[in-house]
């Protein structure tokens, strides 16, 4: 066993039921020198009872309120001591033998900031899942995507993505991270509330000098929707507004003002389709994130602390989108090759 203090960190909102569906199968396949962590963050449904009932061995850390992904995990990890943190859903499956080959490759990696394991959908078992699949990318217009899966198009796992590989982000869902360099970055951006705010810690972590990389010698199954449905005005206004703050202050200048116009453009085409299909309160969410991008633009920009007018290497120098809906390519092996090896 590898000889790295970890502690496995799941955060909770009203999920008593996944806690009770996936709690058993974790303790199962999770070595006992881990230290397991509920952070609680304000349920209402009984979850703390349940724990307290069915496993009094399982630390608990409480919050008043819903903090969000960001605050939640922020404020409980500031209270627990280790060298790793997994942060894990709570409506993750877990496989045997899924925690020693990702660390095994901390112990080998020491430039490696982030890991995420193999994603794979648990209502289709044989599919990547939406979120994190085999690593994720993102585009010069900041657009995230992932291999194994662009936009909803996900790829039957036939062991294409079967090699350990060097990515832009790794999924919040089933993530590895060193527990000081979370901290010397200041964790997550607890502005973001919920969504992106992995994408912006593993852009944090390349600018820094570190890796993120994902290994398929671990698999998870992640259920997925788990507080947030698919389709919700506020899951929109989180995704847009929260990207284009990551956008506003990581981007260098040149770069960032340059690429502004056209991924608003993009944006408003987005806000039209939403109209057009009958989704007009998420319509009228990516208006909102316009909004709140512009008034907090120049406070986000003065937080840049990239490195000069260079981007990280394994930005996508493409258009996600052009290749999706004009070039009809559906699968990342299609784009990968220009995607992976970007700017190196």
């Amino acid at each position: 066993m590898v000889n790295i203090r970890t502690a496995l960190v799941i955060l909770n909102w009203n999920g008593q039921h996944l806690l009770k569906r996936f709690l058993p199968n974790l303790i199962k396949h999770t070595p006992d020198t881990i230290e397991l962590v509920i952070a609680d963050n304000g349920s209402t449904d009984g979850s703390i009872n349940f724990l307290k009932t069915n496993h009094p061995d399982i630390r608990i850390i409480r919050m008043e309120k819903n903090l969000g992904f960001t605050g939640g995990y922020n404020k409980a990890l500031r209270q627990v001591e280790a060298d790793l943190y997994i942060l894990l859903n709570s409506d993750i499956e877990v496989t045997e033998n899924w925690v020693e080959p990702c660390l095994k490759m901390f112990e080998e990696h020491e430039d490696l900031g982030a890991l995420q394991p193999k994603i794979r959908s648990l209502l289709n078992r044989e599919y990547f899942e939406y979120a994190g699949a085999a690593g994720g990318f993102i585009d010069i217009l900041g657009f995230p995507f992932c291999r194994g899966r662009l936009f909803n198009t996900l790829e039957k796992d036939t062991g294409q993505y079967d090699e350990p590989t060097e990515v832009f982000w790794a999924t919040g869902a089933a993530l590895f991270v060193r527990a000081d360099l979370f901290h010397g970055l200041g964790g997550f951006d607890s502005r973001f509330f919920a969504h992106m705010e992995e994408i912006d810690l593993c852009w944090r972590i390349q600018n820094h000098g570190y890796k993120v990389m994902y290994t398929p010698d671990s698999t998870v199954y992640h259920l997925g929707g788990g507080s947030l449905p698919k389709s919700n005005p506020r899951k929109t206004w989180y995704n847009f507004r929260n990207n284009l703050w990551m956008l506003t202050k990581l981007m260098p200048a040149g770069w960032f003002y340059t690429l502004l116009f056209p991924r608003l453009l993009l944006d408003l085409l987005a806000a039209a389709s939403f109209l057009l299909t009958g989704k007009p309160k998420d319509s009228i969410a990516v208006l909102k994130a316009h909004l709140a991008l512009f008034r907090r633009l120049p406070e986000l920009r003065k937080e840049y602390k990239g490195n000069g007018k260079r981007i990280p290497a394994l930005v996508y120098r493409g258009s996600i989108i052009w290749d999706y809906y004009i070039k009809k390519k559906r699968k990342y092996h299609q784009i990968g090759k220009k995607a992976s090896r970007a700017n190196r």
